[in-house]
């Protein structure tokens, strides 16, 4: 296995699996809270936050690190189950 994708905490991970992961363990409310984005706080939905996300770099490294900090924080070995 590549040394470089074992210790990436994105690799194999998806932007919507990303995005449910952070509403499961968020909820909508809370990640709008942690990322000021109108699509977390106006009428939010995956379809609409991934359409937004795929087209807005700034915005989608937001989630990344969130997702990122948020894996370290909780120490978990199936990153899918934050």
């Amino acid at each position: 296995m590549n040394n470089q994708n074992s210790t990436n905490p994105l690799h194999g991970m998806t932007l919507e699996k990303i995005l449910i992961s952070l509403v499961d363990h968020y909820g909508w409310e809370e990640l709008g809270r942690r990322i000021r984005i109108n699509c977390f706080q106006l009428d939010p939905s995956i379809k609409s936050s991934l359409k937004f996300l795929r087209r807005t770099d700034w915005a989608r490294k937001k989630v990344e690190n969130l997702y990122i900090r948020t894996i370290k924080s909780r120490s978990f070995k199936n990153k899918e189950h934050l």
